[in-house]
Protein backbone atom coordinates (compact mmCIF):
# COMPACT_ATOMS: atom_id res chain seq x y z
CA UNK A 1 0.00 0.00 0.00
CA UNK A 2 1.47 3.39 -1.07
CA UNK A 3 2.10 5.51 1.63
CA UNK A 4 0.34 9.16 1.95
CA UNK A 5 2.01 11.86 0.43
CA UNK A 6 3.33 13.72 3.22
CA UNK A 7 1.61 16.83 4.29
CA UNK A 8 3.24 19.84 3.00
CA UNK A 9 5.11 18.13 0.14
CA UNK A 10 4.51 19.90 -2.99
CA UNK A 11 4.01 18.03 -6.43
CA UNK A 12 6.32 18.80 -9.22
CA UNK A 13 3.89 20.57 -11.35
CA UNK A 14 3.13 22.85 -8.55
CA UNK A 15 6.23 23.97 -7.83
CA UNK A 16 6.42 24.74 -11.89
CA UNK A 17 3.49 26.48 -11.54
CA UNK A 18 5.22 28.68 -8.87
CA UNK A 19 8.01 29.29 -11.21
CA UNK A 20 6.23 30.47 -14.17
CA UNK A 21 4.43 33.01 -11.71
CA UNK A 22 7.63 34.04 -10.56
CA UNK A 23 8.79 34.56 -14.02
CA UNK A 24 5.49 36.49 -14.35
CA UNK A 25 6.31 38.92 -11.47
CA UNK A 26 10.42 38.97 -12.54
CA UNK A 27 9.30 40.08 -16.01
CA UNK A 28 6.42 42.64 -15.24
CA UNK A 29 3.95 40.84 -17.64
CA UNK A 30 0.53 42.02 -17.87
CA UNK A 31 -2.59 40.66 -18.96
CA UNK A 32 -2.03 39.94 -22.33
CA UNK A 33 1.31 39.14 -22.46
CA UNK A 34 2.05 36.21 -23.57
CA UNK A 35 4.13 33.54 -22.01
CA UNK A 36 7.24 32.02 -23.89
CA UNK A 37 7.12 29.14 -25.57
CA UNK A 38 6.79 25.54 -24.35
CA UNK A 39 10.74 24.67 -25.61
CA UNK A 40 11.98 27.89 -23.60
CA UNK A 41 10.06 26.30 -20.30
CA UNK A 42 11.72 23.35 -20.93
CA UNK A 43 14.99 24.53 -20.86
CA UNK A 44 14.61 27.42 -18.41
CA UNK A 45 12.70 25.07 -15.66
CA UNK A 46 14.56 22.54 -16.29
CA UNK A 47 11.31 20.22 -16.73
CA UNK A 48 9.70 17.74 -18.67
CA UNK A 49 7.18 18.99 -21.47
CA UNK A 50 4.58 17.28 -19.60
CA UNK A 51 5.47 18.52 -16.49
CA UNK A 52 5.40 21.80 -17.86
CA UNK A 53 1.85 21.34 -19.78
CA UNK A 54 0.46 20.29 -16.43
CA UNK A 55 1.38 23.32 -14.59
CA UNK A 56 0.14 25.35 -17.48
CA UNK A 57 -3.25 23.39 -17.38
CA UNK A 58 -3.07 24.11 -13.45
CA UNK A 59 -2.38 27.81 -13.85
CA UNK A 60 -5.11 28.12 -16.58
CA UNK A 61 -7.41 26.81 -13.78
CA UNK A 62 -6.74 29.43 -11.39
CA UNK A 63 -7.55 31.74 -14.08
CA UNK A 64 -3.80 33.36 -14.71
CA UNK A 65 -3.21 32.04 -17.76
CA UNK A 66 -5.33 31.59 -21.27
CA UNK A 67 -4.00 29.50 -23.83
CA UNK A 68 -5.02 29.98 -27.27
CA UNK A 69 -4.77 27.43 -30.69
CA UNK A 70 -3.45 28.09 -33.73
CA UNK A 71 -0.70 30.31 -35.61
CA UNK A 72 -0.17 32.96 -33.06
CA UNK A 73 -1.15 30.55 -30.71
CA UNK A 74 0.11 29.87 -26.87
CA UNK A 75 -0.08 30.63 -23.35
CA UNK A 76 -0.97 34.05 -22.57
CA UNK A 77 -1.27 36.59 -19.23
CA UNK A 78 -4.69 36.75 -18.15
CA UNK A 79 -6.55 39.05 -15.14
CA UNK A 80 -8.45 37.04 -13.02
CA UNK A 81 -11.67 38.11 -12.76
CA UNK A 82 -13.82 38.91 -9.88
CA UNK A 83 -16.46 36.27 -11.20
CA UNK A 84 -13.67 33.50 -10.86
CA UNK A 85 -12.52 34.92 -8.01
CA UNK A 86 -15.68 34.74 -6.24
CA UNK A 87 -15.89 31.09 -7.85
CA UNK A 88 -13.12 29.52 -6.38
CA UNK A 89 -14.18 30.96 -2.92
CA UNK A 90 -17.06 29.15 -3.36
CA UNK A 91 -15.63 26.14 -3.29
CA UNK A 92 -13.86 26.74 -0.25
CA UNK A 93 -17.17 27.14 1.76
CA UNK A 94 -19.06 24.10 -0.58
CA UNK A 95 -19.45 21.86 2.40
CA UNK A 96 -19.40 24.33 5.15
CA UNK A 97 -21.73 27.30 4.19
CA UNK A 98 -22.10 30.55 5.62
CA UNK A 99 -25.73 30.90 7.39
CA UNK A 100 -27.71 34.53 7.04
CA UNK A 101 -26.12 35.13 10.01
CA UNK A 102 -22.64 34.46 9.32
CA UNK A 103 -23.17 36.90 6.40
CA UNK A 104 -24.57 39.57 7.88
CA UNK A 105 -21.96 39.64 11.39
CA UNK A 106 -19.06 40.15 8.17
CA UNK A 107 -21.06 42.94 6.58
CA UNK A 108 -21.31 44.13 10.13
CA UNK A 109 -18.37 44.68 10.59
CA UNK A 110 -16.45 45.34 7.27
CA UNK A 111 -19.58 47.86 5.69
CA UNK A 112 -18.08 51.08 7.95
CA UNK A 113 -14.65 50.40 6.60
CA UNK A 114 -15.70 50.26 3.13
CA UNK A 115 -17.60 53.37 3.35
CA UNK A 116 -14.74 55.01 5.13
CA UNK A 117 -12.57 54.11 2.24
CA UNK A 118 -15.11 55.77 -0.23
CA UNK A 119 -14.43 59.25 1.48
CA UNK A 120 -13.77 61.64 -1.37
CA UNK A 121 -13.39 59.02 -4.20
CA UNK A 122 -17.19 58.67 -5.59
CA UNK A 123 -16.88 61.45 -8.32
CA UNK A 124 -19.86 62.02 -10.76
CA UNK A 125 -20.28 58.72 -12.63
CA UNK A 126 -19.99 57.21 -9.23
CA UNK A 127 -23.18 58.82 -8.30
CA UNK A 128 -25.25 58.59 -11.57
CA UNK A 129 -24.35 54.48 -11.05
CA UNK A 130 -25.78 54.82 -7.55
CA UNK A 131 -28.89 56.39 -8.45
CA UNK A 132 -29.52 54.53 -11.89
CA UNK A 133 -29.58 51.33 -9.55
CA UNK A 134 -32.15 52.79 -6.85
CA UNK A 135 -34.26 53.42 -9.93
CA UNK A 136 -35.26 49.79 -10.16
CA UNK A 137 -36.48 49.74 -6.83
CA UNK A 138 -38.01 52.94 -5.70
CA UNK A 139 -41.86 51.88 -6.21
CA UNK A 140 -43.50 48.90 -5.30
CA UNK A 141 -43.51 45.78 -7.58
CA UNK A 142 -46.02 44.90 -10.12
CA UNK A 143 -45.23 41.17 -9.79
CA UNK A 144 -43.13 38.81 -8.38
CA UNK A 145 -40.57 38.83 -11.06
CA UNK A 146 -40.18 42.38 -10.80
CA UNK A 147 -39.86 41.78 -6.92
CA UNK A 148 -37.09 39.72 -7.48
CA UNK A 149 -35.37 41.89 -9.96
CA UNK A 150 -35.54 44.33 -7.13
CA UNK A 151 -33.82 42.35 -4.84
CA UNK A 152 -30.96 41.26 -7.02
CA UNK A 153 -30.20 45.61 -7.93
CA UNK A 154 -30.64 46.17 -4.19
CA UNK A 155 -27.44 44.03 -3.65
CA UNK A 156 -25.75 45.54 -7.01
CA UNK A 157 -26.45 48.49 -5.30
CA UNK A 158 -23.41 47.46 -2.59
CA UNK A 159 -21.31 45.87 -5.76
CA UNK A 160 -21.27 49.11 -7.22
CA UNK A 161 -19.66 50.74 -3.80
CA UNK A 162 -17.35 47.94 -3.89
CA UNK A 163 -16.24 48.80 -7.69
CA UNK A 164 -14.59 52.22 -6.25
CA UNK A 165 -13.11 50.84 -2.74
CA UNK A 166 -9.68 51.60 -3.62
CA UNK A 167 -8.11 48.93 -0.82
CA UNK A 168 -8.14 45.77 -3.36
CA UNK A 169 -8.22 43.37 -0.50
CA UNK A 170 -11.08 44.84 1.32
CA UNK A 171 -13.24 45.27 -1.98
CA UNK A 172 -12.74 41.35 -2.16
CA UNK A 173 -14.03 40.70 1.31
CA UNK A 174 -16.88 43.15 1.08
CA UNK A 175 -17.60 41.49 -2.50
CA UNK A 176 -18.12 38.25 -1.34
CA UNK A 177 -21.14 38.33 1.23
CA UNK A 178 -22.98 39.84 -1.49
CA UNK A 179 -22.92 37.45 -4.12
CA UNK A 180 -23.07 35.16 -1.38
CA UNK A 181 -26.54 36.28 -0.82
CA UNK A 182 -26.97 36.27 -4.65
CA UNK A 183 -26.63 32.95 -4.66
CA UNK A 184 -27.48 30.89 -2.05
CA UNK A 185 -30.23 28.63 -1.79
CA UNK A 186 -31.97 29.96 1.08
CA UNK A 187 -31.50 33.18 0.02
CA UNK A 188 -33.55 32.68 -3.57
CA UNK A 189 -35.96 31.29 -1.35
CA UNK A 190 -36.70 34.36 0.33
CA UNK A 191 -36.16 36.36 -2.68
CA UNK A 192 -38.72 34.26 -4.64
CA UNK A 193 -41.64 35.60 -1.83
CA UNK A 194 -43.16 38.66 -1.43
CA UNK A 195 -41.26 40.89 1.14
CA UNK A 196 -42.12 44.82 0.66
CA UNK A 197 -40.57 45.44 3.79
CA UNK A 198 -37.58 44.40 2.66
CA UNK A 199 -37.76 46.91 -0.66
CA UNK A 200 -38.97 49.87 1.70
CA UNK A 201 -35.84 49.63 4.33
CA UNK A 202 -33.66 48.77 1.75
CA UNK A 203 -34.09 52.24 -0.68
CA UNK A 204 -34.69 54.20 2.66
CA UNK A 205 -31.15 53.30 4.01
CA UNK A 206 -29.53 53.48 0.42
CA UNK A 207 -31.16 57.07 0.05
CA UNK A 208 -29.46 58.24 3.48
CA UNK A 209 -26.29 56.82 2.38
CA UNK A 210 -26.00 58.37 -0.72
CA UNK A 211 -26.92 61.66 0.77
CA UNK A 212 -23.73 61.54 3.23
CA UNK A 213 -21.44 60.40 0.91
CA UNK A 214 -22.77 63.77 -1.79
CA UNK A 215 -21.89 65.57 1.45
CA UNK A 216 -18.74 63.51 2.90
CA UNK A 217 -20.03 63.18 6.02
CA UNK A 218 -18.06 59.84 7.07
CA UNK A 219 -19.63 59.91 10.10
CA UNK A 220 -23.24 59.77 9.11
CA UNK A 221 -22.35 57.16 6.17
CA UNK A 222 -21.26 54.57 8.97
CA UNK A 223 -24.06 55.27 11.20
CA UNK A 224 -26.22 54.65 7.98
CA UNK A 225 -24.40 51.47 6.91
CA UNK A 226 -24.26 50.27 10.42
CA UNK A 227 -28.04 50.68 10.88
CA UNK A 228 -28.80 49.55 7.41
CA UNK A 229 -26.58 45.92 8.05
CA UNK A 230 -28.82 45.16 11.52
CA UNK A 231 -31.81 46.12 10.03
CA UNK A 232 -30.80 43.63 7.02
CA UNK A 233 -29.92 41.18 9.07
CA UNK A 234 -33.16 41.25 11.35
CA UNK A 235 -35.82 40.94 8.72
CA UNK A 236 -33.56 38.44 6.61
CA UNK A 237 -33.06 36.08 9.71
CA UNK A 238 -36.86 36.60 10.80
CA UNK A 239 -37.68 35.21 7.25
CA UNK A 240 -35.25 32.48 7.10
CA UNK A 241 -37.29 31.34 10.64
CA UNK A 242 -41.00 31.58 8.48
CA UNK A 243 -39.92 29.45 5.43
CA UNK A 244 -38.76 26.49 7.43
CA UNK A 245 -41.91 26.79 9.75
CA UNK A 246 -43.81 26.85 6.91
CA UNK A 247 -41.95 24.48 5.44
CA UNK A 248 -41.93 22.25 8.43
CA UNK A 249 -45.69 22.54 8.59
CA UNK A 250 -45.96 21.95 4.99
CA UNK A 251 -44.59 18.89 5.58
CA UNK A 252 -47.16 17.24 7.76
CA UNK A 253 -49.73 18.59 5.24
CA UNK A 254 -52.51 18.80 7.59
CA UNK A 255 -52.57 23.16 8.99
CA UNK A 256 -55.35 25.00 7.63
CA UNK A 257 -53.83 27.95 9.19
CA UNK A 258 -50.00 27.57 7.13
CA UNK A 259 -50.88 30.44 4.59
CA UNK A 260 -52.21 33.37 6.92
CA UNK A 261 -48.70 34.61 8.10
CA UNK A 262 -47.65 34.32 4.01
CA UNK A 263 -50.04 35.66 3.09
CA UNK A 264 -49.93 39.00 5.03
CA UNK A 265 -46.59 39.76 3.50
CA UNK A 266 -48.59 40.30 0.11
CA UNK A 267 -50.08 43.65 0.50
CA UNK A 268 -47.90 45.18 -2.19
CA UNK A 269 -50.32 43.25 -5.09
CA UNK A 270 -52.64 45.69 -5.12
CA UNK A 271 -49.74 48.64 -5.77
CA UNK A 272 -49.85 50.38 -2.27
CA UNK A 273 -46.56 50.89 -0.28
CA UNK A 274 -46.86 50.64 3.18
CA UNK A 275 -44.66 53.40 4.85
Amino acid sequence: MKRARQAGRRKRTEVIGDAVKEYIARHGLSPGDRLPQESELIEALGASKGTIREALRGLEAQGLIQTRTGPGGGAFISEVSDDRAMEMLGNYFFFKPPTIHDIYEVRKALWPALVTSLDGVLDDEAFTRLEAVTSYYDHPPASLEEERTQRIKELEFHLVLVDYCPNPLLALMCRFPIRLLMSMTVCQRIYDQPYPELRQRGYHYQRQLIDALRRRDNTEARRIVSDHMQAAQTLMEAREALLEKTFFKADGGSDSDLSREYLALTGYAGGTDAK
